[in-house]
C-alpha cells in the first residue's frame, strides 16, 4: 500500500501565505505526475496545479501567478507554496500521486485525506 500525507493545512488571513506539503510512503518503486486539487463545500474537486517526473509544471488561472507547486524526488514529496490568499481559496486540498509499486505493475492514483485551508479575517 502507498500513502499520501498532507500537511500545512490551517487558518490565514487574506493576503497571507501557507506551503503545504505531501508526502509519499509504503511500497513505491517510481512516482509519475503528482499534484493538488481542492474542493469547497458545494463545489467539485477542481485541479490546482500538476507536476510531471521531470519538473514541468501546470496551474488553474485562479492561481496562476500565487501558488507554485515543487517537487523533491528524493523525498517522494510534493509541496504548494500558497501566497496572497484569498477567501475563494478556502477548501480542503488534496495531495495526488501516480504510483507504480513494482516495474511489473501499472501506474495508479493515489490520494491523501486531505489537509483544510481556510482563508478569513
Amino acid at each position: 500500500q502507498v500513502q499520501l500525507v498532507e500537511s500545512g493545512g490551517g487558518l490565514v488571513q487574506p493576503g497571507g501565505s501557507l506551503r503545504l506539503s505531501c508526502a509519499a510512503s509504503g511500497s513505491i518503486f517510481s512516482i509519475n505526475g503528482m499534484g493538488w486539487y481542492r474542493q469547497a463545500p458545494g463545489k467539485q474537486r477542481e485541479l490546482v496545479a500538476r507536476i510531471t517526473s521531470g519538473g514541468s509544471t501546470s496551474t488553474a488561472d485562479s492561481v496562476k501567478g500565487r501558488f507554485t507547486i515543487s517537487r523533491d524526488n528524493a523525498k517522494n514529496t510534493v509541496y504548494l507554496q500558497m501566497n496572497s490568499l484569498k477567501p475563494e481559496d478556502t477548501a480542503v486540498y488534496y495531495c495526488n500521486a501516480e504510483v507504480k509499486r513494482a516495474w511489473t505493475m501499472p501506474y495508479r492514483e493515489a490520494w491523501g485525506q486531505g489537509t483544510l485551508v481556510t482563508v478569513s479575517s
